[in-house]
């Protein structure tokens, strides 16, 4: 394997069509599609650690917004091909042409497609590779498809290893900014996969420099996406190989009332799951009911724990090496495993060692079956409550009246409608007379809803405004939530813009995290952005503006000498017309899309911030927020 050299590239066709449809390749061109260029260029120099050719991985973010990436590898072959290419010049210009497809050069390997190089290629303006290798430097650099300075020695060195230099293009991408913070956690949780490899991250934008380092691995991970949680048992981690796989799993049962569980293929997130993640999910149950049926811990014939009983409160990640001649991803983005070996691997191979566990370790094994045992009485109380809302629903719909408090929008059209969730009684009437009746449904919220963080399915379940919330939307909740049955399109959070605001949003944004994912997920849930001051220009043509923030207000006021200035304290202070220009029209108004970009990240801080540990939100609000700088969201106008 440590012979690597041109003849060891397969060239199997050409580069067409990148450009042209970028989504087949890169999944989108919005933020995610940015940023997946970065993690094609990282996923090669992982690949080189995961071989064992390299210990160090470093990401730097330029001033003038280009990224590099630099191993210290074998660096990519720079001898002639067959084709007349250099090894460099192939894999940057072909599609399916590298290494990856050969197990006598990688083993295994995230890349499996092979088109990685030649679509961030494809996709900038600009790409210049170093190469470090035999003692030499060479350079390579293209534009787009376009060789425009072919493979030469630069001159003698002692490094070696890769470095790739990438400008995206502006034309492809909607938005061309690279956020530091997605790119760190995706670096840290790659840590967290290859124990003793150090991988720094440089932002010369701000002078910032992290180094992630680990060196237990996923269990770290478990402690680390844990933050915030009480841990009920011990780690649980195993390591080993079946059939050819090299698996390894870690997994903890926490007081939380949600499963966490992340799956890796060869360092790839695969976000969609896939057999493995099924095959755990399989192999849990089963391990965990055969030793309740052993000890009679579940009376009747019938009665055995469900999937959700024995999964909640779980953090599991898992996390496999497959080689590359059975390597079978769904998709060039890789987000599911569809290699049918996986599945009798990991069942097998968890099933024995958890087995095992669980005998061998009494009193966690009491402590993790009286949690599951709690699981499975609050399901069956939850399938209770369910019941009574649904009968509360058909009665309502009987009297054609969802709420007494919901405004509903007058189209029958889900994808037309959105559904703006109000704070007060006194916003939701100037909602309700200024909005569009056709496509916009008012509902007001009185008071803060629970903190569905902490709080059991049954108490979410009674909570009258989360009810109402849940009847209104009409696509279910939890493991019973259907996108497609969603009656709007759009779910809209509007709320005054002081800290009662920021708290109902929070606690809004928490139960969607946590009972409907999926909203947030298909990019329905957003958070309206209300104007915080009105200034009225005293001149012979009066005219309003309106400011988002201190610099607009600034900006607008030193234009004019004579004018008055309305800071609005809530949303009621706003006339019908004000609100519908400013906040509610689609024309004009500005609101912040909710995304997730790292779901370890996010449970984590979610966890963090919405728990009892009053400690530890202290401590993150101390050293996550900036008081005297604005949020860095992505706006996006219509």
């Amino acid at each position: 394997m440590s012979n690597y050299d041109a003849k060891d590239l397969k060239l199997l066709k050409g580069l067409d069509a990148v450009r042209k449809r970028p989504g087949m390749y890169i999944g989108s061109t919005d933020s995610t599609g940015l940023h997946h260029l970065v993690w094609e260029i990282v996923d090669n120099a992982l690949d080189e650690a995961l071989a064992g050719f390299a210990n160090e991985i470093k990401v730097t973010l330029k001033e003038d917004n280009s990224i590099t990436v630099e191993d210290n590898g074998r660096g990519i072959p720079v001898d002639k091909h067959s084709s007349g290419k250099s090894g460099v010049e192939l894999v940057f210009t072909e599609l399916h042409a590298g290494g990856k497809f050969d197990e006598s050069v990688y083993k295994t390997s995230g890349g499996l497609h092979g088109v990685g190089s030649a679509v961030v290629n494809a996709l900038s303006t600009k790409v210049v590779v170093n190469v470090y290798r035999d003692k030499f430097e060479y350079q390579t650099e293209f534009e787009q498809d376009t060789i425009t300075s072919r493979t030469k020695k630069v001159g003698p060195t002692t490094k070696h290893g890769t470095k790739v230099q990438f400008w995206p293009d502006s034309l492809i991408f909607k938005k061309s900014h690279f956020s530091s913070e997605i790119i760190k956690e995706k670096l840290r949780e790659s840590s967290f996969l290859i124990p003793g490899l150090k991988i720094s991250f440089i932002n010369e934008q701000i002078n910032e420099r992290v180094v992630f380092e680990t060196q237990e691995g996923i269990k770290e991970y478990i402690k680390f996406i844990g933050q915030g949680k009480n841990f009920i048992s011990d780690v649980f981690y195993i390591k080993g190989n079946n059939k050819k796989i090299d698996i390894e799993i870690a997994l903890v049962y926490t007081d939380n009332y949600n499963e966490t569980i992340y799956s890796f293929v060869n360092n790839v997130k695969t976000r969609d799951g896939g057999i493995h993640e099924t095959a755990f999910k399989t192999a849990l149950t089963k391990t965990i009911n055969e030793y309740a049926l052993e000890h009679n811990i579940l009376k009747g014939k019938n009665n055995t724990f469900d999937g959700n009983d024995v999964r909640e409160g779980i953090i599991a990640v898992i996390s496999l090496k497959v080689p590359e001649s059975i390597l079978e991803f769904v998709g060039q983005t890789k987000d599911k495993l569809g290699t049918p070996e996986a599945r009798e691997a990991v069942e097998d191979f968890f099933g024995e060692k958890f087995t095992f566990y669980l005998n061998e370790n009494k009193k966690e094994t009491e402590r993790i079956i009286a949690r599951i045992k709690k699981a499975y009485d609050a399901r069956l109380a939850a399938r209770t409550a369910r019941n009574e809302i649904r009968k509360a629903k058909t009665k309502l719909e009987n009297k054609k009246i969802l709420s007494g408090k919901l405004t509903p929008a007058q189209s029958k059209n889900p994808k037309l409608k959105e559904l703006f969730l109000v704070e007060g009684d006194s916003a939701g009437g100037s909602a309700k007379m200024g909005r569009d009746r056709v496509t916009q449904a008012i509902l007001p919220l009185r008071g803060k809803v629970i903190n569905t963080a902490k709080a059991k399915l049954t108490d979410v379940l009674v909570n009258e405004e989360i009810a109402t919330i849940i009847n209104t939307i009409g696509a279910g909740i939890g493991e019973d939530f259907e996108l497609k049955n969603s009656q709007y399109n759009k779910i809209i959070i509007m709320t005054d813009a002081d800290t009662d605001g920021a708290h109902i949003q929070v606690l809004l944004l928490t139960f969607f995290y946590r009972y409907m994912k999926k909203l947030i997920e298909a990019g329905m849930v957003y958070i309206a952005l209300p104007p915080l001051y009105k200034i009225s220009i005293k001149s012979s043509k009066s005219k309003d503006f309106y400011a988002w923030d201190e610099a607009e207000l600034k900006e607008i006021t030193s234009k004019y000498s004579n004018y008055e200035i309305q800071r609005y304290k809530g949303l009621g202070e706003m006339n019908a017309d004000q609100l519908w220009e400013t906040t509610m029209n689609p024309e004009t108004r500005s609101i912040v899309k909710v995304r997730i970009f790292d779901e370890a990240l996010t449970e984590r801080n979610v966890s963090t911030l919405m728990s009892d540990d009053i400690n530890g939100r202290k401590a993150w609000i101390n050293t996550h927020v900036d008081f005297s700088n604005e949020d860095d969201f992505v706006i996006i106008t219509k």
